[in-house]
């Protein structure tokens, strides 16, 4: 009982100081990211002080690139509501006849979406200006680049303080570093991919589908699978008959090749992480902070993981690497 409640407290705790530890974990990843480059700096004789501002530059206009790559998808998306609800709301209407209730369902749909079709020139504020207004955003921002500054700063007397668990530390922070490189490598190329594939079939906004399918393919399972649910629902919108199933069908053999040929081969040997562990780790972390849980969930296993080895592994990643998935 006494673990039980534990648990519980420190769910709830990590749920209520999202706004703290949310940007907090972020920062300590990206961090972790880019100890390997610290670490080259400081043999060359760079000074700490320098180190951590270029650092903090870099992971800075890192995310600063992906949010602006993001609010293309977004608007793309808020434009597209009123053709999407139209094909949902088609779809419900064609199963009415087989599921009790489902007219009380297409209803709901309609009043909360809307029964005209809405202009996509309507006051919906973008992205960027959802971010600047929100009144938290300025605080997790600062919360952010204060502990990613201060941790590449410090992150040697930090691991200094742990006594003989340093080099464990180091060696997990090089493993995730070498996955996030490996993993940040095979994803610019299922982007790619998919990109030229959806061109070929004549999918509107491909580019932009390449740009989904390469940043949600960091969350596991998740993203690969919303990527291909949006497909099948863009195929239904642009498309009639059987060439309709064609995106969803052709994202899902490159992502299959990807993860099971592509990933193995770039990434090398695996990690001893249960699938099943990391579904569930992902969803956990989803729902605890949103996307950014989703994303900083992985990485943290894989630093647990090889920190609580029995014994550190050869440089590189060990055997089992979770990336061996069927999405």
């Amino acid at each position: 009982m006494l673990m039980i409640l534990t648990v519980i407290s420190i769910t709830a705790a990590l749920q209520l100081a999202q706004q703290i530890l949310a940007p907090m974990s972020f920062a300590l990843v990206l961090g972790v990211v880019v100890s390997p480059l610290a670490d080259k700096l400081a043999r060359a004789g760079v000074p700490r002080l320098a180190i951590a501002l270029t650092l903090l530059l870099l992971c800075t206009l890192f995310v600063a690139v992906i949010l602006l790559l993001i609010e293309p998808l977004i608007n793309v998306l808020i434009d597209e509501l009123p053709r999407i609800k139209s094909v949902m709301v088609g779809l419900i209407d064609r199963a009415s006849s087989l599921l009790r209730g489902i007219e009380t369902i297409s209803q709901e749909i309609e009043e909360s979406v809307g029964a005209e079709a809405v202009e996509p020139q309507t006051a919906i504020p973008s992205v960027g200006d959802a971010l600047w207004l929100a009144p938290s955003f300025v605080s997790q921002v600062f919360i952010f680049v204060g502990t990613l500054f201060f941790f590449t700063l410090t992150r040697n007397d930090l691991y200094n303080l742990t006594g003989s668990l340093k080099p464990r530390l180091k060696h997990a922070d090089t493993v995730v570093a070498r996955y996030f490189a490996a993993i940040t490598l095979v994803n610019t190329g299922l982007g790619a991919v998919t990109a030229a594939a959806m061109m070929a079939l004549g999918v509107e906004y491909a580019l932009l589908w390449g740009l989904a399918a390469g940043l949600l393919n960091y969350v596991l399972y998740l993203g690969p699978l919303l990527i291909t649910v949006s497909l099948a629902i863009a195929g239904m919108l642009q498309f009639h008959g059987f060439y309709a199933v064609l995106p969803p069908a052709v994202f899902l053999l490159i992502n299959v090749t990807e993860a099971n040929l592509v990933t193995p081969l770039v990434v090398g040997q695996r990690m001893a992480i249960n699938p099943l562990l990391i579904f569930v780790a992902i969803v956990f972390g989803l729902w605890l902070w949103g996307p950014v849980g989703a994303f900083v969930t992985l990485p943290l296993l894989l630093w647990l993981g090889v920190l609580l080895e029995p014994q550190p592994g050869p440089k590189g990643l060990t055997a089992k690497d979770p990336l061996n998935k069927v999405m």
